[in-house]
């Protein structure tokens, strides 16, 4: 409707038309805007200024703002306006593209509330609390007010529903990171690492995005009953790449091969002639193998076992036993110890006859000689 005022065209909006206002007064629970060329002012409850809740108006609208406002009801001496409607209009366009191209945009958490968060796009926009992260959360509070990145996942504008998820951009990230790493990385490289996580079989370490597993028998050269004997979650660690499954983002790692064997510099730990303490490991039909330093073996040969003739190594040998060798032979590049048991026994069996052979001379020289003694023995039977 239009009516003429001193001349000047002055329009009476229906409801349903969209008329721009200039905020002039900024009340409790309402706004007051001048309406141009039109002879109602306009008022905006609280409720119609934005889709979410509004504890002051003053909280979201400022006097002077110019506003685009939907005509709700034509009273007698205002209009009654809403914001709301025309920011839902206007958004409801842009979610509808944003789902259809997976379009990434930011919205600041505007609410936390019982499962999930709250951000205004227009419209009421709900990332469910499983959708928020890769990872459990167990307290929201600290997202109130943080900026996310989101992707639209669901929409349904007759039931005014818009469901939002951060996680799946978060997904979507690593996802592509997790593909720039496993073309670059080359099997046989060592790279820098962080322990994430422990299990009976061995332990994931993140390399940069993503995690490739150290299998126990990879963490140590010395055997090992747990993961936990030898690293801790958190610890950075070197690893070498030992297989990439790029189908399947699987990576193999090995701690062990980035550290010192345990023959490395063997000569300077042992040398030939040395008596050693070492546990016996495995007995086999030629010998015995015993460990004499972490990781290292060295074979006591069947004939170097005892002096006395033996047909296998279990018949004076047992697995675990405790034993003193002697080192005979090192043979480094091919990781070869040769030791003996037996040697061992030749000194004690030495040393057993000098001393038999000193109470000899110790009864020669006392004087008495043993067929004298046998002698008196005679005489006295007589």
């Amino acid at each position: 409707m239009v009516e003429e005022l001193n001349s000047v065209q002055v329009e009476t909006p229906e409801v349903g038309d969209v008329v721009k206002g200039i905020v002039t007064k900024v009340e409790e629970k309402q706004v007051i805007v001048e309406i141009e060329n039109c002879k109602y002012s306009g008022i905006i409850p609280i409720s119609e200024l934005s889709s979410l809740h509004v504890e002051k108006a003053s909280d979201v609208i400022s006097e002077n703002d110019e506003l685009e406002l939907k005509v709700l009801k034509v009273e007698e001496e205002a209009l009654v306006l809403s914001k709301r409607a025309v920011d839902a209009e206007k958004a409801w366009d842009e979610l509808v593209r944003k789902f259809e191209t997976k379009e990434v945009f930011h919205a600041d958490v505007k609410d936390v509330v019982k499962g999930g968060l709250v951000v205004d796009l227009g419209v009421r926009g709900f990332i469910p609390a499983s959708l928020v992260e890769a990872h459990f959360v167990e307290d929201f509070s600290e997202y109130m007010g943080k900026t996310l990145s989101l992707i639209v996942v669901e929409l349904d504008k007759d039931k005014n529903r818009v469901i939002l998820s951060h996680r799946a951009v978060i997904e979507k990230e690593q996802s592509e990171k997790k593909s720039e790493l496993l073309d670059s990385i080359k099997v046989g490289s060592t790279i820098e690492g962080t322990v994430q996580r422990l299990t009976d079989f061995g332990a994931f370490v993140d390399i940069g995005g993503i995690d490739g597993l150290v299998h126990i028998s990879q963490l140590s050269h010395q055997h090992i009953d747990k993961p936990s004997d030898v690293v801790q979650e958190g610890q950075k660690v070197s690893v070498k790449i030992l297989a990439v499954d790029r189908d399947n983002e699987r990576i193999s790692l090995s701690i062990k091969e980035t550290l010192p064997g345990p023959w490395a510099n063997i000569k300077e730990k042992v040398q030939i002639g040395d008596v050693v303490d070492g546990v016996v490991k495995r007995l086999v039909s030629f010998g015995a193998f015993v460990e004499i330093l972490p990781g290292v073996e060295g074979l006591v040969h069947i004939s170097q076992i005892s002096n006395k003739h033996i047909g296998t190594p279990h018949e004076v040998l047992d697995e675990n036993e405790q034993v003193k060798v002697k080192v005979l032979d090192i043979n480094e590049s091919e990781q070869r110890i040769s030791l003996s048991i037996r040697e061992l026994e030749e000194t004690t069996k030495a040393s057993d006859e000098d001393v038999s052979h000193y109470q000899a001379q110790e009864d020669a020289s006392s004087g008495f000689q043993l067929g004298e003694m046998i002698g008196d023995q005679l005489k006295k039977l007589k």
